[in-house]
């Protein structure tokens, strides 16, 4: 039986900040198509850890490979153009919506008109192709943040780093994203990692739940098997939450 080849695989990783260490990470893999969820306190360096993950900080030590080949230093720019990044705060120009979604295919080197139109695809695939001719900086939470999806799906990434994507939007905001977004990646098979402590993001998404604390992997299966096994008083507390909201 043929192994497939993880599309990220990361090794030794270690990332300081500030001069402390806040990530020691020995071993994380990401199978083609697959949705991981990262959850941990905060502090745990979720946020560190995707950032490292798309080199936009720099790493100590480590091993990070894509595809099969080794992102050294001289590769982070191809690299970073197979993959996008979502932030908790959506970071969208003082530009109309329609332009924030295109511009990352522009700076890709697609045509203008092209990227409009591609731009428009996403935009109608996150439901918000209404709001195309909207200034980008008078929207809601919830519309901003499905602008900052669009504009990390356009470029057809095969790998997008999403970190607390939610966390700001309130409940009902929350659960509709979620469920068009789980979509939205099964469709595309877009492979996907998630930073997050909230329960809609990481049930409702993923195939794969990564517990992290201190900066290290301290658990991991499928969203199942952590919740009926915790390894600590955070999961734990995880799944009763889960538990008490889901009844």
């Amino acid at each position: 039986m043929s192994t497939v080849m993880p599309i990220l695989q990361v090794e030794a990783l270690k990332i300081r900040r500030g001069g402390v260490q806040v990530i020691d990470l020995p071993r994380f893999s990401v199978a083609t198509e697959q949705k991981v969820a990262v959850i941990g306190p905060n502090g745990a360096g979720k946020s560190s850890f995707l950032l490292g993950l798309a080199c936009l900080i720099a790493r100590d030590g480590g091993r990070i490979s894509f595809n099969g080949s080794e992102v050294t230093k001289r590769d982070e720019n191809a690299y970073r153009r197979q993959i996008a990044m979502v932030f908790q705060e959506p970071l969208l120009f003082d530009t109309t919506v329609l332009d924030n979604v295109a511009e990352g295919l522009r700076i890709r080197g697609t045509k203008r008109s092209e990227a409009r139109e591609l731009g428009m695809e996403s935009l109608e695939l996150f439901k918000i192709g209404h709001l195309a001719g909207r200034s980008a900086h008078k929207l809601s939470g919830g519309e901003a943040q499905r602008v900052s999806l669009a504009r990390a799906f356009a470029v057809k990434p095969k790998l997008i780093l999403m970190d607390e994507p939610f966390s700001s939007l309130d409940l009902p905001t929350r659960i509709v994203l979620a469920e068009d977004l789980g979509r939205i990646l099964h469709e595309s098979g877009t492979a996907a990692i998630i930073a997050t402590h909230d329960r809609i993001e990481a049930l409702r998404v993923v195939d794969r739940l990564v517990v992290m604390d201190k900066g290290t992997i301290v658990q991991e299966g499928s969203p199942a098997e952590v919740m009926e096994n915790p390894v600590n008083s955070f999961v734990a507390a995880f799944r009763r939450t889960t538990v008490h909201t889901t009844k």
